[in-house]
């Protein structure tokens, strides 16, 4: 089921958020359930991060079921990227860096450097230590599959675009503050710092604005 489906859980960081700050109860009020989107296949998240980086939604759809094509059944793995060739993968639209860093992906998964069930094991900081070996995942990256995949609940990505954003409009963090600050704006939401992200997120896609109702 996962952790974000555990509707105890979710009742739990809504009420403690809510408690902790007027605005983030503001937020939740407003955008109602808590619906993040989980790709529950690490292998699968990560290739998906990599065709999405630097591009837009609409796009990155379009390379993604163009390589979804490529594979047998339409079924993403390893083996079956890890069999498709560069022009093969170039030609549905993936830039020459892109390529190699998918084969990189599947390197790491088919000789056993990446493994869901160790993941799943470790700690998040660990977790992220372990993806950033492969090349084309970064920390944001990994952050997104600690939130996504692994469903960690504690977790700050304070380099995303999108959180800047959410932190400027409700709580006046400038976009260029420096990442203590950062990282101070979401101390009040521990535990449950992914959920607060998540809503933060949101937010900025419903037209709420600060103090009205």
């Amino acid at each position: 089921m996962g952790l974000y489906k555990d509707a105890a859980f979710v009742r739990r960081a809504k009420w403690a958020l809510s408690v902790a700050d007027e605005r983030m109860a503001q937020i939740i009020k407003k955008v109602g359930s808590f619906k993040p989107g989980v790709v529950a296949n690490a292998f699968q998240a990560l290739i998906h991060s990599i065709v999405h980086q630097q591009l837009s939604m609409k796009a990155a759809r379009t390379i993604s079921g163009r390589v979804l094509d490529l594979c047998p059944r339409r079924r993403l793995s390893p083996k079956a990227i890890i069999a498709l060739t560069d022009q093969q993968l170039r030609g549905a639209g993936l830039s020459r860096q892109k390529v190699t860093y998918l084969r990189s992906v599947c390197d790491h998964s088919l000789t056993g450097q990446l493994k869901p069930r160790r993941l799943a094991a470790m700690f998040d900081e660990e977790v992220i230590e372990q993806l950033v070996e492969i090349r084309g995942v970064g920390v944001w990256t990994a952050e997104m599959i600690l939130m996504f995949t692994l469903q960690r609940p504690d977790v700050w990505p304070v380099d995303d675009l999108g959180l800047r954003n959410a932190l400027k409009k409700w709580y006046r963090v400038p976009m260029t503050a420096k990442r203590d600050r950062l990282i101070r704006a979401g101390e009040k939401f521990r535990p449950y710092r992914s959920v607060a992200c998540w809503y933060l997120w949101s937010s900025l896609d419903t037209g709420i604005v600060p103090g009205l109702e």
